[in-house]
């Protein structure tokens, strides 16, 4: 087979630079960092329910679905929601240029490619999740499925393959390796090097720091626990004892020094819909040579 041509080898490079600027350019920007906002917003409603039932509030702890629902109770909830959706739609959707683009620069090394597809399977999350939105807004829908029954699912589906058992605890290694990871960052802070923060006072910029660590730290427990729960469901061969996060924070509550356990995710919880926040205003956002170190946003 014949190489292309340089006229056509000019002109493919042209086009992919083309896209590249158009996927990077000022408008998916402004997309991108709505996104973080919306997930930011997604956030502050599950700790904020959280932290009331550690109080003992009436009602139930929830996940990403219910943070929807209870958005649309809301007064203005339709309109509230819609923006929220639009939000999560463009959070999955820099999430995909993230992955295809290579934003942050992570190249084609094996451990790059890896993290670009924790990218692309980020943005499917935030996709169903946005679905899930448009569809409690158009009254067409519950949401979606919540995060229990989509673990549960996903995990039956496991089980019955050959060496089911076996997939599944190489799942939860895998989960366990992405809270490990979690920690890693809260610990050390990396997460410093996505934001553009050279211009905030010492005292700001240690405030920030410390968001991102309560909230990274507060991921990396629900991860673990819900690693935790998948090699439980492996070795009972029972996809009914995967849990997802409304079933993670059940568990926590039911834990002697319950309320304590969920009052203190709740708060981190919280705490990480503070900092997506913050990455919506500070975050690099833009093209591989503006973009620094990153880990997959959750």
């Amino acid at each position: 087979m014949s190489k292309p041509g340089p006229s056509l080898a000019r002109n493919m490079h042209t086009a992919e630079r083309g896209a590249r600027n158009a996927a990077t350019g000022q408008w998916m920007t402004i997309f991108a960092r709505c996104g973080y906002a919306a997930k930011g917003v997604v956030y502050l409603v599950i700790g904020i329910i959280a932290a009331q039932v550690a109080i003992g509030a009436r009602g139930a702890v929830t996940d990403q679905k219910g943070a929807l629902q209870t958005i649309l109770a809301q007064p203005l909830g339709h309109l509230l929601l819609g923006v929220v959706a639009i939000g999560l739609f463009g959070f999955a959707l820099w999430c995909f240029i993230q992955a295809v683009f290579d934003t942050e620069g992570k190249g084609t090394t094996a451990k790059g490619l890896i993290t670009r597809i924790g990218y692309a399977a980020v943005g499917l999350s935030y996709s169903a999740l946005a679905f899930g939105a448009f569809q409690l807004v158009v009254g067409s829908g519950t949401g979606g499925k919540g995060s229990n029954a989509s673990t549960q699912d996903g995990t039956a589906i496991l089980l019955k393959q050959p060496f089911g058992p076996v997939l599944v605890i190489v799942v939860g290694l895998l989960v366990f390796a992405i809270a490990f990871f979690l920690f890693y960052t809260a610990y050390t802070a990396k997460f410093q090097t996505q934001l553009q923060v050279a211009t905030l006072d010492p005292q700001t910029k240690k405030w920030v720091m410390g968001v991102g660590r309560v909230g990274y730290a507060a991921l990396g427990v629900v991860i673990s626990i819900t690693g935790i729960f998948l090699i439980v469901a492996a070795f009972q061969n029972n996809a009914s004892k995967a849990i997802g996060l409304d079933g993670v924070l059940q568990e926590l509550a039911h834990q002697p020094f319950g309320p304590v356990l969920l009052g203190i995710v709740a708060f981190g919880l919280f705490t990480y819909g503070i900092y997506s926040l913050v990455e919506a205003r500070y975050r690099r956002v833009g093209k591989p040579e503006e973009a620094s170190v990153s880990v997959p946003a959750t």
